[in-house]
């Protein structure tokens, strides 16, 4: 069985009782994952961040200016 956290309620939802709502992290396999959603995406969002400036410090993106690109 999948788990789904609902953002706007902060609830746990499985595939039977899931919101039609598109805020919804997931799936999880327990509970447990579900309710720890949150807390999750803020570890992987600092990870992503530290792996971004590494990546930038190290010059990976030399000769790149977004500047050029169109919005």
């Amino acid at each position: 069985m999948a788990y789904w956290f609902n953002i706007d309620t902060r609830q746990v939802e499985t595939d039977e009782t899931r919101s039609p709502s598109a805020n919804t992290l997931g799936p999880y396999d327990s509970y447990a994952d579900a309710s720890q959603a949150l807390e999750h995406a803020r570890e992987n969002n600092e990870r992503w961040d530290a792996e971004d400036k590494a990546w930038d410090e190290r010059g990976a993106t030399q000769g790149w200016d977004d500047e050029d690109l169109e919005d």
